[in-house]
């Protein structure tokens, strides 16, 4: 019997960058919510939701054992701490109710099932984080950053805060500039903690120590167990159910896990991976006991992340098989573990693995818009030479989109993206900005350059005294290296970075001349405003970064693009939360001026109730959005989107 043939599909021709894609900024943000902060009590389980169709509000959610989902706090109350400006370890489970920090007034609640509220703390100079349960005396343990003397910079300190009567708080440790993950003992009878000084960060060099605890619940002489040296930063420590104290260290390059026991410190695990990232958050969770032979492990190795089971006994990992490139958060107890993971070509869950019978439950999506796959660039993991000697690594997406191809003449516009941090690491999951852009026709290149985490110790370190230099060179070279593929453009690459990626992105435009446009999403653009005027956290990281000031102001006034707008010759676009404590409005707005001034075109966007990093899905959508229409412009193609236009200043 004859049957016809279908009639073969063939894309249509059309200019890279103005294809019509279903990756919408309304499908980026309808239904979408950021995850995190996930935690197990009991037979439920608990996580922390940013939604951005509230106004970038946090909530913390619950999941019963039947499946249930319900908010813990009531609406006007906001789960956020400000500790260190980028908060984390916002909310706590106890056996009394949840505690948690609210962004408002900074002070501490107590939270029942009626979503009754008690107020624990009255000083809104002062902000919590990081908080344990001290069920031995019905109290929390946590950080505190107290404000109140305007005079000098904030004073961190490892408070006691009573959770039923009222009271003072308890300092239990004070003197150092910065405390994170407090944990006690199974008995309550020993506290350890992470610290470390000015102008260390918690990824350069931290010291770990235990106290004893006594029956009064006072803070005994601290005892120095590892770390404290120009070469080693120690991270996470936890208890295991018998006591012993674990850690991770990078003494030899690579964040491995140690424990202490009555030899002295031994390495439980070493390999040439990462079980751990960089602590710019609180309660950032790498492992966890399942018992006490077995504890459950993420590392990360070449850009992708496994999950894997740890044999204390015989210091053994097996790695799971799971279809997950990007996994964090990671908390279990004797028969489930819950974490956070995406893959290339799905949104980020909160999972729910069952240990025993090694399958997996989607409990929460990010995201809940079924993609179409046709339109998913999935990222290629790349590396390319830097230096005689050195390689760096990016993620590639090529054009994807069902219905188009570009022109036969054409090769497609290239985006470079400059991390943040900037010790931060491009994942190979699934990144819906790279989505938004690939599918209309560009080729992105996410870039992971000499400083990003994830390839040990040694390279994140390429960039103390360099910023500014081997990050720049680093996605330079990127961007040149795909074009020698023949993969993209040549004559038409941008780059994009936001806060410390921001800073390479401007300093790539005005000390470079391989990007004809670039996009600057609170970016740094003057290094000596932003030593003076940052936060307390970051107020000395630039002395790694760049140098000690003002001893070494020429080099800041040197690498600053404010002080090169002359060598700036290619349009910029500006976006910046006018409410920023980390980077200043005034830092984009210096830039502006002068790009303005010079008659460079030149586009600015601030948002007010916005701060570092934006929240509110409506500027979500209008920065995406104005974005590509600024790239339609200066690339000189029709956008498909019906999009707000920008006006250049």
């Amino acid at each position: 019997m004859y049957k016809p043939k279908k009639p073969v599909f063939t894309k249509q021709k059309r200019a890279f960058g103005s294809w019509e894609s279903t990756i919408t900024t309304g499908l980026m943000l309808e239904s979408s919510v950021g995850l995190g902060e996930i935690s197990i009590f009991g037979d439920d389980i608990y996580w922390v939701e940013m939604r951005a169709n509230e106004g970038g509000r946090y909530v913390v959610v619950k999941r019963t054992s039947d499946g249930q989902e319900l908010d813990v706090i009531p609406s006007e109350y906001n789960a956020r701490t400000r500790v260190h400006e980028y908060g984390g370890g916002s909310y706590l489970v106890t056996e009394r109710g949840v505690v948690f920090s609210n962004f408002n007034d900074q002070c501490l609640y107590l939270v029942d099932a009626n979503k009754n509220c008690k107020k624990l703390t009255d000083r809104e100079d002062c902000r919590y984080a990081d908080m344990i349960y001290d069920s031995h005396r019905e109290r929390i343990i946590c950080v505190r950053e107290d404000h109140s003397d305007k005079t000098r910079e904030a004073i961190n300190t490892i408070v006691a805060v009573p959770l039923l009567d009222a009271g003072d708080e308890i300092i239990l440790q004070c003197g150092a500039d910065f405390y994170s993950n407090p944990r006690l003992s199974h008995d309550g009878q020993q506290l350890c903690w992470i610290s470390w000084l000015h102008p260390n960060m918690p990824w350069d060099n931290t010291s770990l120590f235990v106290a004893e605890i006594n029956n009064a619940g006072e803070s005994g002489k601290a005892k120095f167990i590892a770390g404290g040296d120009d070469n080693e930063a120690v991270c996470q420590p936890l208890w295991s159910p018998d006591d012993t104290l674990y850690f991770i260290s990078d003494k030899k390059n690579w964040w491995n896990l140690y424990r202490l026991n009555e030899n002295g410190i031994e390495c439980v695990i070493e390999r040439d991976a990462e079980f751990a990232v960089p602590q710019w958050s609180f309660r950032e969770c790498n492992y966890d006991f399942i018992d006490n032979n077995s504890i459950m492990s993420v590392y990360r190795q070449q850009g992708l992340a496994y999950l894997a089971v740890i044999n204390t006994n015989e210091n053994k990992l097996e790695t799971l098989s799971l279809p997950y490139t990007d996994i964090e958060s990671l908390v279990c107890d004797q028969h489930t573990a819950c974490f956070l993971a995406a893959s290339p070509n799905e949104f980020a869950s909160i999972i729910e693995y069952d240990i025993e019978q090694q399958n997996i439950n989607v409990i929460q999506k990010s995201n809940t818009i079924r993609l179409d796959q046709k339109y998913i660039s999935v990222g290629e993991s790349i590396s390319f030479p830097v230096d005689e000697d050195k390689n760096a690594h990016a993620i590639f997406y090529r054009p994807q989109n069902r219905y188009f191809t570009g022109l036969d003449d054409e090769k497609p516009p290239l985006i470079v993206m400059s991390h943040g941090g900037p010790t931060g690491e491009s994942h190979n999951g699934l990144k819906m900005v790279a989505q938004f852009f690939s599918s209309r026709g560009f080729a992105v290149l996410d870039v992971n350059y000499g400083g990003s985490s994830g390839y040990g110790r040694e390279y994140r370190q390429r960039l103390n005294g360099n910023w500014g230099i081997v990050d720049v060179n680093d996605c330079s070279k990127a961007a040149m290296y795909v074009a020698e593929q023949g993969w993209v453009d040549k004559d038409r690459l941008a780059i994009r970075g936001g806060s410390a990626g921001g800073f390479t992105t401007l300093a790539a435009l005005a000390f470079t001349d391989v990007f004809k446009a670039g996009a600057s999403h609170y970016g740094v653009s003057d290094l000596e405003a932003l030593a003076k005027e940052t936060h307390k956290f970051e107020s000395r990281y630039l002395d790694t970064l760049i140098g000690a000031y003002p001893e070494q102001q020429q080099i800041y006034k040197e690498r600053s693009p404010v002080n090169a707008v002359e060598k700036l010759s290619c349009p910029v676009i500006f976006f910046q939360g006018l409410e920023d404590k980390i980077v200043l409005p005034n830092q984009a707005e210096m830039m502006v001026d002068a790009l303005k001034e010079k008659g460079i075109p030149v586009a600015y966007i601030a948002y007010e109730g916005e701060q570092h990093g934006f929240r509110q899905a409506k500027n979500i959508k209008r920065t995406l959005e104005s974005e590509l229409y600024f790239y339609s412009t200066i690339f000189n193609f029709k956008c498909a989107d019906k999009v707000e236009p920008v006006t250049f200043l």
